[in-house]
């Protein structure tokens, strides 16, 4: 029986538990630049023991980015800002992927604390492209991607996936999920085009895979790639798990190695909140042979180590119970009577009794 605290391996990625922390967005940088609340944010992390820390959502573009704060990687000084980053989780023992993302018609807007909607132009905010010329509820109307704008999307995520390379990081992720760019592709609720990136499944598939495609093409065989996917837009006539389950069998195929599960994000939506209420989806696209992820209001540790162990997910991915708490898996471990590991810090060693 496989545990939360056995490790996992993904192509030469040898993950030391599965237990991990999810892409956060901490709306905190200048021009992309990641500075140094991103550096304690994500470094503490690796001090308190999370097999693998996935960085918030990096714009693969400056109009990609979900605020004028979030962080990216299109430029060298980017680069240079997470390679010090990397480096220090790095030393002190800990594994780290780069999400990459574009937010598509949901980019430019204000972030958690400083407003709500679209950032006008005015107050350095820009215009926004999405699949179809349909705006997110509250949010202001986007320019259809033409077929050009398509392929430079593909080619600024292969290029982000070359800068992550360049900063050191283990990992990448393609964030296709919570109603950014390439869930508003996948999704028949953001996607009215009639041309080959619209209607079928397939068609609106397309872009996703060229994106696998092209990041497979420039990262080391050995580096693993993982798609974070919605599972479900929680309204009728969206995704649901079957159709993501499909999805992520052709991603696969294309290259990708592993399915970070949630829901939602395309449309507002009413959604059954509550502990674990996200497993199911997890557990369905596993069930076609891709290593999974599971999230969603998992705070205790039993709690975790009973979806690993029963099968439901190979990994259980935590947000806010890492913010309340960046050595959440120092006390799960504790909790569950796991065997004190070499992996804890001698300054820390007190603690593992």
């Amino acid at each position: 029986m496989t545990h939360l605290f056995d490790p996992i391996t993904l192509r030469s990625l040898t993950i030391p538990n599965r237990l991990w922390l999810s892409p956060m967005c901490q709306y905190s940088a200048s021009d992309g630049v990641p500075n140094d609340w991103h550096h304690v944010h994500l470094v503490s992390r690796a001090i308190g023991g999370f097999g693998l820390i996935v960085s918030e959502a990096t714009g693969v573009l400056p109009e990609g980015r979900i605020s004028p704060e979030d962080v990216g990687i299109w430029n060298g000084t980017q680069v240079d800002a997470w390679r010090t980053i990397v480096s220090a989780i790095h030393g002190h023992g800990g594994l780290v992927a780069v999400q990459l993302a574009h937010a598509g018609r949901k980019a430019s807007t204000y972030s958690g604390w400083r407003g709500s909607g679209s950032v006008p132009v005015d107050a350095g905010g820009w215009s926004t492209v999405a699949p179809s010329a349909v705006a997110f509820p509250g949010y202001a109307e986007p320019v259809e991607l033409d077929l050009a704008g398509i392929d430079a999307v593909v080619e600024a995520f292969a290029a982000g996936a070359q800068r992550a390379m360049d900063a050191g990081f283990d990992a990448v992720e393609i964030h296709a999920a919570h109603g950014y760019l390439l869930h508003q592709f996948l999704s028949p609720l953001s996607n009215l085009r009639t041309d080959e990136y619209g209607g079928s499944l397939e068609n609106r598939a397309r872009l996703l895979l060229r994106v696998v495609e092209g990041v497979r093409a420039v990262i080391p065989d050995g580096m693993p790639m993982l798609v974070r996917y919605s599972a479900t837009d929680w309204t009728d006539g969206g995704l649901v798990a079957d159709d993501v389950a499909t999805v992520a069998t052709w991603a696969a195929s294309a290259g990708a190695d592993f399915a970070d599960v949630s829901t939602g994000g395309v449309v507002p939506a009413d959604i059954p909140v509550a502990p674990g209420y996200q497993v199911p989806f997890a557990e369905r696209i596993g069930r076609d042979g891709i290593p999974v992820s599971a999230v969603g209001l998992i705070t205790e540790a039993q709690q975790a180590d009973a979806i690993v162990a029963e099968g439901r997910a190979d990994v259980v991915m935590v947000a806010r119970q890492g913010l309340r708490d960046p050595y959440w898996p120092r006390r799960a471990a504790f909790e569950l009577g796991v065997p004190a590991g070499s992996d804890w810090p001698v300054q820390y060693a007190r603690g593992r009794w």
